[in-house]
C-alpha cells in the first residue's frame, strides 16, 4: 500500500466517525502516524484529505514519499516536533501548493499576544469548540458531554486519571496578561504556565504512547515519571523530550531563542531543522535554540533567574528595554507605549517583584538609570 492509500484511508476513517482511535493508524508508518495525529489535533481532516487528492501525479507523490520516508530513517529522532512542519514545507516547494499547506497545517499556529487580550480571564478551550472562562477564586467540577473530567480550585485545574479513554481529545488553555495558572495533567504532571502563555495538551494519555504537551509563551513543569511513555514538550520547531525531570520552557515570540533550563533530571532537546543537533541537559543548565541561524547552545546558568516568575519576580540579565517592555505588559496587564527609540535599545540588569513594587516604581527605578519621561493613565503607559 501506498502513503497515498494509507493516509487516505486513516483520513477517511476519521472523517467518517468523528474520532481518532489507535486501530484506524495500526496500518501508518511511525512519521505517517504523527503526520495523521497533528492533523487530528488541528481540526483539519477534511481539508487534508482535499490536498492528498490534488496531488495526482505519480512525481508529487514520489516526492512527498521520499521526504516521509526520509523522516522514518530518523529512528528516535522522527519524534521531533512539529515534523508536519518539514514534510508539508518540503511538499509544497514542489507541489506548488504551498497556500493550502500553509493553511491547512499552521492555522492554530497563533501567537500568544494575537489571542490573547490584556483584560480576558483565564480561558479553557474545549474540543467540541465550547469556551470557558476559569474563575480565579471557583471551586467547580469540569464538566464535557455530561462527564466529569477535571476540578477547578481556585488558579489550579486537575484533570482525572483515565485508563479506559480510547482516543486523544486536546484542550487549551490560555493565561492572558497579568496572571498565572497551574495545570495538573492526568499523568501526575504538574504545569506551572506564565502570563501570556497557551497551552495545548490531551485530557488523557493513551497507554504506551509518547505524552505530548504544545507550549506557546513560559511554563515551568514538573513530569510524573513515566519509563513507558516518554513526555515531550513542543515549542515550536523545538521538542523537549523527558521521563520524569523538572525543568521550565520559555518561548515567547519577542525572544530570539526559544530555552529550557533543567532544575533537575535530565533532557534532551532538539529541533526540526537540524534533527542531529540534539543536546542532553543536567541540572544547572540552559540550552537555547535560536531562530534565526537554526542553531543550538548549552551553558550553565543560575536557575532562580529563570524560575523566579513563579513566585511573582521579574528578573532581567543584559535584556534590552524593547524586551523588557513585552514581559512587563504581561506581568502588569499593562500597555505601553514607547516613544524613546534610544530607550529600547539600552540593555538592563534588574530584578523585580510584582508583589512588592508597581509598575510605576518599576519605571521610576528604570528612569533613575537611564532618564526618560512616562505617564500612566489606568493600564496604559506612555513613554517619551
Amino acid at each position: 500500500m501506498t502513503s497515498e492509500s494509507r493516509l487516505k484511508k486513516a483520513l477517511e476513517a476519521i472523517a467518517a466517525t468523528g474520532k481518532l482511535n489507535p486501530e484506524s493508524l495500526t496500518h501508518l508508518t511511525e512519521v505517517e502516524r504523527k503526520l495523521v495525529e497533528t492533523i487530528f489535533q488541528q481540526n483539519s481532516v477534511i481539508e487534508s484529505l482535499r490536498f492528498i487528492e490534488g496531488l495526482d501525479t505519480d512525481k508529487e507523490w514520489k516526492l512527498l514519499n521520499e521526504q516521509l520516508n526520509k523522516t522514518e530513517t530518523l529512528g528516535s529522532e522522527a519524534r521531533i516536533k512539529p515534523i508536519w512542519k518539514s514534510i508539508m514545507r518540503y511538499a509544497a516547494l514542489f507541489v506548488g501548493l504551498f497556500a493550502v499547506g500553509y493553511a491547512v497545517f499552521n492555522k492554530d499556529n497563533i501567537e500568544v499576544d494575537h489571542q490573547v487580550s490584556h483584560m480576558d480571564g483565564v480561558q479553557l478551550l474545549i474540543e467540541n469548540g465550547e469556551a470557558m472562562i476559569l474563575e480565579q477564586v471557583a471551586k467547580e467540577d469540569i464538566v464535557v458531554s455530561g462527564k466529569t473530567i477535571a476540578h477547578q480550585d481556585g488558579s489550579s485545574i486537575n484533570y482525572d486519571a483515565n485508563s479506559d479513554e480510547n482516543q486523544i481529545v486536546f484542550h487549551q488553555i490560555i493565561i492572558p496578561h497579568g496572571k498565572m495558572f497551574n495545570v495538573k495533567l492526568s499523568d501526575g504532571t504538574v504545569v506551572h504556565l506564565n502570563s501570556g502563555s497557551r497551552m495545548k495538551y490531551p485530557t488523557s494519555f493513551l497507554e504506551g504512547r509518547a505524552r505530548e504537551v504544545f507550549i506557546e509563551g513560559q511554563a515551568y513543569f514538573d513530569v510524573s515519571p513515566d519509563k513507558q511513555r516518554p513526555f515531550i514538550v513542543n515549542a515550536d520547531d523545538v521538542s523537549i523530550e523527558v521521563l520524569g525531570t523538572e525543568f521550565v520552557v520559555s518561548t515567547y515570540s519577542e525572544d530570539p531563542e526559544i530555552n529550557t533550563v533543567l532544575v533537575e533530571g535530565s533532557i534532551t532537546m532538539a529541533n526540526s531543522f537540524l534533527p542531529k543537533d540534539v543536546i542532553t541537559l543536567t541540572p544547572g543548565t540552559k540550552g537555547s535554540w535560536n531562530k534565526d541561524n537554526h542553531k543550538t547552545s548549552l551553558e550553565n546558568v543560575n536557575v532562580q533567574d529563570y524560575i523566579g516568575w513563579m513566585s511573582g519576580e521579574l528578573v532581567f540579565r543584559n535584556s534590552p528595554f524593547s524586551n523588557m517592555q513585552k514581559k512587563l505588559e504581561r506581568k502588569y496587564n499593562v500597555e505601553i507605549v514607547n516613544n524613546n527609540s534610544a530607550l529600547s535599545k539600552k540593555v538592563f540588569n534588574a530584578s523585580f517583584s510584582k508583589d512588592i513594587e508597581s509598575i510605576e516604581d518599576v519605571l521610576k527605578y528604570i528612569s533613575e538609570i537611564y532618564p526618560f519621561q512616562y505617564e500612566i493613565s489606568d493600564r496604559h503607559v506612555l513613554i517619551f
